[in-house]
């Protein structure tokens, strides 16, 4: 199933990317989208015993989009694709959809701001999931098995996806806005009356700026201005420059294809299994003229045979006996062949005598 992860991959991606460009979280259009991409049809052509487990893959990768850090849109479709892929799957009975304990926090807040939008169909489509009993709740988002990679590969995150920094959003509220605010009127309050007793303010008493609660409000509408702009700037290069973009990423390859050319140009050094080694020097190659190029030249030395004719000599009938007894050994030969074969050598013996 692991080959078929990847591609499963890329086809939630551009359904996901279409519905994101609509601008919209309504059920309606995703479901328009759904059956102009006929996606239901991706569960059919699987075996009967694979069912299970591809329908337990699709979940798993749908699963991911409804978790931080992607954007509030594509949250929403990886929900609506959870519940329609939930649906229309082929396994009987259904394949639950693993919820671990530490996502559960993630997804009560994401039903929280679909009902502070008021995004009514986010909150249906998630109690119909619960009232089917869709979820199941687990330790670890996925099974853990033995014999696993230790370095799985991690899919790539599309940046479109993700969701824009907005901490300073988040960190200054009105709720905090108005606790600053009484604070800092507090510590005023403070200082007159401490400086009332002493008779003139102390410069060491200013510790903290004036109109210090308008001054941060400003700083985080400029900050978000300024995100806004940056968004708007992106776009329009991408769309109006493209060409141009891509011949910068043509140069900078054709540089790092230089460097690299460069670098694996030069000479390697040797491994350090060799370095014990001397190297060995040719000084007959100065006298004798150019020699010929060095390579890893294998002497084949001469065979067990040829070394034993070469080194041993036997003389006369003695050779003649010992080949005839090698014949024997290497021939099956009836033990009445042997003894018929033995006294002839004999009598032949006897007439050269």
């Amino acid at each position: 199933m692991d080959t078929f992860r990847k591609l499963v991959k890329t086809d939630c991606d551009e359904i996901l990317r279409r519905f994101r460009s609509t601008e919209s979280v309504r059920f309606e259009i995703f479901s328009k989208i759904w059956r102009e991409m006929k996606f239901s049809q991706i569960f059919y052509g699987t075996v009967r015993h694979e069912k299970r487990e591809f329908s337990r893959l699709i979940l798993d990768t749908a699963y991911s989009f409804l978790l931080p850090p992607f954007s509030f849109q594509i949250r929403v479709g990886g929900l609506y694709l959870l519940y329609s892929l939930y649906r229309c799957q082929t396994a009987s009975p259904p394949e639950e959809i693993r919820l671990s304990l530490k996502d559960w926090e993630d997804v009560k807040k994401f039903e929280k701001d679909a009902v502070d939008a008021k995004h009514f169909d986010v909150i249906y489509i998630l109690q119909q999931l619960m009232f089917l009993k869709a979820f199941i709740f687990t330790a670890m988002p996925t099974l853990l098995t033995f014999h696993k990679k230790r370095k799985m590969e991690k899919d790539p995150l599309y940046e479109e996806f993700m969701e824009r920094a907005s901490r300073p959003q988040e960190l200054i509220n009105i709720e905090r806005v108005e606790e600053l605010s009484n604070v800092h009127s507090l510590y005023e309050k403070l200082k007159t009356s401490a400086s009332l007793t002493s008779g003139d303010a102390a410069s060491s008493l200013n510790l903290i700026h004036k109109d210090l609660v308008s001054k941060l409000q400003t700083t985080v509408v400029d900050f978000y201005k300024w995100q806004q702009k940056k968004v708007k700037t992106c776009e329009e290069d991408d769309s109006g420059e493209g060409t141009s973009s891509q011949q910068e990423c043509s140069k900078r390859a054709m540089h790092l294809a230089l460097i690299k050319s460069k670098a694996y140009g030069e000479a390697a050094e040797t491994s350090k299994s060799r370095r014990h080694r001397q190297v060995e020097v040719n000084f007959t190659s100065s006298e004798a003229g150019p020699s010929e190029p060095s390579g890893h030249s294998r002497t084949n030395k001469p065979s067990l045979k040829s070394r034993t004719k070469k080194n041993v000599h036997i003389s006369g009938d003695l050779g003649k006996e010992a080949t005839l007894i090698n014949r024997l050994t290497t021939v099956d030969f009836t033990p009445e062949e042997i003894t018929k074969k033995k006294e002839k050598l004999g009598q032949k013996k006897k007439r050269k005598k």
